[in-house]
């Protein structure tokens, strides 16, 4: 299929590429098609998730794992049986909203919310986790190691 993007022109893609999330995102219900289109070849530090439905919805998503090293996510019961994942949680991938200012010092990212995607059928899901340490907006630049 042919879609239009907000940063990558119009691009093709096929159904399997697509992440699938059936309760949509928070404020986005209504849309549940997106594909992943990674800012840098073999690599999914920044990824842009871009609506197949509405080319004017799209977002930033970074791997939470490359920008705080002690991120623990634990799906709840509900979130484990909604992707259909194990105990374990192996199959599953974590990626987090970016909200980018025109000054990087404010931009931000919601570790309270991060999308789970099953990797094997592409069904995804955005949820809440319950961990005082992970809030709505926490600042880039304090996850950034000076002189890197």
């Amino acid at each position: 299929m042919e879609i239009q993007t907000q940063y990558f022109g119009n691009i093709s893609c096929s159904e399997n590429e697509l992440i699938h999330f059936s309760d949509g995102l928070f404020g986005f219900t209504h849309l549940k098609n997106y594909v992943p289109l990674a800012f840098q070849d073999n690599s999914d530090a920044l990824i842009c998730l871009q609506s197949v439905e509405d080319f004017h919805v799209s977002f930033i998503l970074m791997n939470p794992f490359q920008l705080y090293a002690d991120y623990a996510p634990v799906l709840s019961e509900e979130d484990r049986k909604f992707l259909n994942v194990s105990q374990d949680e192996d199959g599953i991938s974590y990626y987090v909203i970016c909200v980018i200012h025109d000054s990087m010092d404010q931009s931000t990212v919601n570790l309270k919310c991060p999308i789970a995607v099953n990797v094997e059928n592409r069904e995804a899901r955005q949820v809440i986790l319950d961990n005082p340490l992970y809030q709505f907006r926490h600042l880039i630049k304090d996850f950034v190691k000076k002189g890197d």
